[in-house]
Formats: C-alpha cells, sequence, structure tokens
C-alpha cells in the first residue's frame, strides 16, 4: 500500500502537539524530555522522534485523548508509520525496502531457498583438499561470495544515515554524544518505559520487561556471533589457523553461546508479537517485521544445528541452508527490520547532541 509521506508528517505533528501541550507522559522513554525542548516540529524533527520512539506503548495506555476521544491519539502508531516510511524513503535504493516491508515473509523464504540451491550446487564441486566445513566449500569461495554480499549492504545503510543525519540536523559527533548514545543502546533504556519498570508492548496496561530482556539477548547473541566470525577470521589471516575450531577455541567459545542467546531471543519476540496488538504499530509491515525476527532465528539454529552435526553426512545439506540464510540476512540488511539498530544508534546519537545543548542553556 502506498502511503504519502507529508500526510504520515502532519498527522504525526498533531499528535506531538497534542502531547507537547498536555505532558503527563514527559516522565516516559526519550521521546518526552525531548518533545518538551521545542515548540514547533519541522519534518526533521518528527522523524527524529519517530526514530527515537521504542514503541514501548506506555504513552498509549496512559492517555486520556485515545479514541473514542475526538483527538483519537495513538502516538506510537503515528510514531511507528513516520518511522518505517523514513527507513523506506532514506535507505537507497527505496524499491527493493519498500518491497520487503510490504512481502517480506514470501521474499526473504524465496530467497533462502534459492541460495540454498545455489550453494548446494557450488558445494557439489566438492575442493580437491580442506577440512571442516572447507571440505564442502572452498576458503576463498566463500570470501568471494560474502564479502561483498556485507559490504555493499553497508554502503546502502550508510547512504541511508547520511540522509537521515542531515533531515534532523544533526552536528558534529562527540566522543561524549556517541557513548551515551552506546550506554542507552546497550542496555535498551528506553525499552523500560523510561520508569524503571518495564514497557507496555504486549501485555496492555500491565508492565513487563519481558520485551526488553528478549530484545538484549538477540543484539548480544549477535555480538557474539559477529565476534566469533571475526576471532575466526583474524586466525586464519594473523595467525594462519585455518577453521576447523576445537570447542574450546575463540570462535567456538563465541559462536556457540551467542546462537544459543539469538534463537531464545528471537522466539521470545515472535511469541511477544504474537500476543502484542498490532493496532499499536505499522500494520501494514507486520509481515515484514516477522520475517526478519524469523530468518534471524534460522541463522542462528541452523549455525547451531550445522555445530552439532560436525562429522556426520548431514554437514553439506545443512551447511547450504545456512549460508543461504546468512547470505539473505545480508542482502536484506538495508531493508529489513535489521536497518532499524543503525537509525536508533543515529537517533539516539542525535538525542545526546540535542539533551547537551539544552543543558548549556
Amino acid at each position: 500500500m502506498s502511503l504519502d509521506t507529508p500526510a504520515l508528517i502532519q498527522e504525526a505533528r498533531r499528535q506531538i502537539e497534542i502531547c507537547n501541550a498536555c505532558r503527563y507522559c514527559e516522565g516516559f522513554c526519550s521521546v518526552f524530555p525531548a518533545m518538551t525542548r521545542q515548540k514547533a516540529f519541522a519534518d526533521g524533527d518528527i522523524t527524529q522522534l519517530a526514530n527515537l520512539c521504542h514503541n514501548c506503548r506506555g504513552c498509549e495506555y496512559s492517555c486520556q485523548y485515545t479514541a473514542p476521544h475526538e483527538f483519537a491519539v495513538n502516538l506510537p502508531t503515528a510514531l511507528a508509520e513516520v518511522r518505517q516510511d523514513s527507513w523506506e524513503n532514506l535507505v537507497w535504493p527505496q524499491p527493493l525496502a519498500k518491497a520487503f516491508h510490504a512481502s517480506g515473509v514470501r521474499i526473504a523464504t524465496l530467497l533462502v531457498l534459492a541460495l540454498a540451491v545455489l550453494f548446494w550446487a557450488v558445494a557439489a564441486l566438492r575442493p580437491e583438499e580442506g577440512a571442516g566445513f572447507y571440505a564442502h566449500m572452498a576458503h576463498n569461495t566463500m570470501v568471494a561470495i560474502f564479502a561483498p554480499a556485507f559490504l555493499l549492504p553497508l554502503v546502502a545503510v550508510a547512504i541511508g544515515l547520511r540522509r537521515y543525519w542531515r533531515m534532523v540536523g544533526g552536528g558534529p559527533v562527540t566522543l561524549a554524544n556517541l557513548a551515551q548514545a552506546l550506554r542507552d543502546a546497550a542496555n535498551l533504556r528506553n525499552l523500560n518505559g523510561g520508569q524503571g519498570q518495564g514497557c507496555n508492548f504486549e501485555d496492555g496496561d500491565r508492565y513487563s520487561d519481558r520485551r526488553r530482556w528478549f530484545h538484549q539477548a538477540v543484539m548480544y547473541g549477535f555480538l557474539l556471533c559477529f565476534a566469533s566470525t571475526t576471532s575466526g577470521t583474524i586466525l586464519h589471516y594473523v595467525f594462519d589457523m585455518p577453521a576447523p575450531y576445537g570447542p574450546l577455541s575463540l570462535p567456538k567459545l563465541f559462536g556457540v553461546p551467542g546462537g544459543v542467546l539469538m534463537v531464545l531471543g528471537t522466539a521470545g519476540m515472535v511469541w511477544l508479537k504474537l500476543k502484542a496488538d498490532p493496532a499499536l504499530g505499522a500494520r501494514r509491515v507486520w509481515g515484514g517485521e516477522m520475517a526478519f525476527i524469523l530468518l534471524l532465528f534460522a541463522v542462528a539454529a541452523t549455525g547451531l544445528a550445522l555445530y552439532a552435526a560436525t562429522g556426520t553426512g548431514a554437514v553439506s545439506g545443512l551447511l547450504a541452508i545456512h549460508l543461504g540464510t546468512v547470505l539473505t540476512l545480508f542482502l536484506l540488511l538495508p531493508y529489513s527490520k535489521m536497518v532499524h539498530g543503525f537509525f536508533r544508534l543515529a537517533a539516539l546519537t542525535a538525542e545526546a547532541q540535542g539533551a547537551a545543548r539544552h543543558a548549556q542553556r
């Protein structure tokens, strides 16, 4: 469905101005303190507030102006629509982002299957030598496929972040700004509703920290898996220690716990998303968001299964499926919900700048 960006911005602006006059939710997440520092809101301000919002939904259940009141305030949905629209319009190229969020499950499934078949065909041309996974696919082949598939999507994200930073009026980033943003991202402070008692994502007017815990499991699991890959790369190229690695090696000590955390976290996020009210988010991209969570689950689950199958005849097929899911995750990085991590960190950095400027006045 095609949406009108100016109309989304204007509706969010209408609701934000009501909230800014009321200020009942001033003690909630970072959106409200940021909102109260201004009286008028440009389009870039609305986009910044939308990306600062973590959709904890506490404001919706505390608001006296929700429907059937004539103001019909539904700030989580208004900001979710603007936030989603900003990703689709700022990340390059735009058509790919719009397509994935409209048909995420179908696109991700077809891409995983197609790439798994491709990797299975490539694995059929087994290298003459190699151990572990490299007995099924040469190391240089993996590098030739995955290096551009990882770097090019990062270029697309970087273009989107540059556009975002210019839109919201971000200035030169200081170490203090970045440190504050990283602290807020690391502990997911804004997922506790700003008051330390949890958010209302899946339980209506009840507070819960489950969403925060599951998000942290996914985030730190992903970082551990990235550390696993990084340590393996360093061992291979710097210390001339190619895979396979033993169970007490750094790649395994990072990768196995990371995979377990991702499986538990994504399973929990699916459960919460099925319980949550879809009317308090961008309903049109529900499928794309679910596809992203399931894709993360598949990456971690197939990686763990591949490790468990080491030395068996199942390795070849599992390797093709795992590499297909990983490559799909990389290729869809700028166009799936994965991109929210980059934009959220940019929004937190801009907010740290805004708070610092306000404190100096």
